[in-house]
């Protein structure tokens, strides 16, 4: 039982994630995190920066441009498989019960998310945790076209899965030194993506309430 709560600690630890699995657990992250509704939970945006960060001091010991590439490919898969997975189920989605990895107040969210923004959500959805993951079980769910979709993912996976590692190692790359205050970095991280999902929440609620 140790065993299994000290991976999941890992899995929640950005840090831990590089230093125990290097590129390979990081690219399996991204893959579950943007398309598997059970992995909502998983850390995304900082996990990103701090891989390129980690990049810049060889803690991973690949080329930025190899890590970029398995990110995006990596965000642009997984999301295929959300989205596909959100297709074949369709309704069934809607009598779900909740459960501990899978929280119908998230799908909600999501779909009044999508619904207000159309197939921009899965670009701006990139950027925020929790509809990350939604936004392609959405889009299937209302049966968009593959063309489209497909567009907008390949989009919003490639912006988000080469900016965030590039502003991480080239910030390392001018401060070495910043290696020191990883722990800062999260806390930022998590404010802005905090700050992030509580202004979308509000605006979904006000444009529900107002319907």
């Amino acid at each position: 039982m140790n065993s299994i709560w000290d991976f999941f600690q890992v899995l929640l630890d950005s840090k831990e994630i590089i230093n125990y699995g290097g590129l390979v657990l990081v690219t399996l992250i991204i893959f579950a995190e943007n398309g598997l509704f059970f992995a909502f939970f998983l850390p995304g945006d900082y996990l990103l920066f701090l891989t390129g960060l980690f990049c810049s001091t060889k803690a991973i010991d690949f080329p930025i441009y190899i890590v970029v590439i398995c990110i995006v490919i990596a965000a642009i898969i997984g999301s295929y498989v959300g989205f596909f997975f959100g297709r074949a189920l369709g309704k069934g989605l809607e009598t779900r019960p909740d459960s501990l990895f899978f929280k119908r107040k998230n799908l909600d969210k999501s779909r009044q998310f999508f619904a207000r923004h159309g197939g921009r959500a899965l670009i701006i959805a990139r950027f925020m945790p929790v509809l990350r993951t939604f936004s392609p079980i959405i889009a299937g769910t209302i049966q968009m076209p593959i063309q489209s979709f497909s567009l907008y993912n390949i989009i919003g996976g490639t912006v988000w899965g080469t900016t965030l590692p590039l502003a991480g190692y080239f910030l390392g790359q001018s401060f070495p030194q910043i290696i020191n205050y990883v722990h800062y970095i999260i806390i930022f991280f998590l404010a802005i993506t905090t700050f992030a999902v509580i202004r979308t929440w509000f605006s979904v609620r006000k444009d529900t309430s107002g319907q």
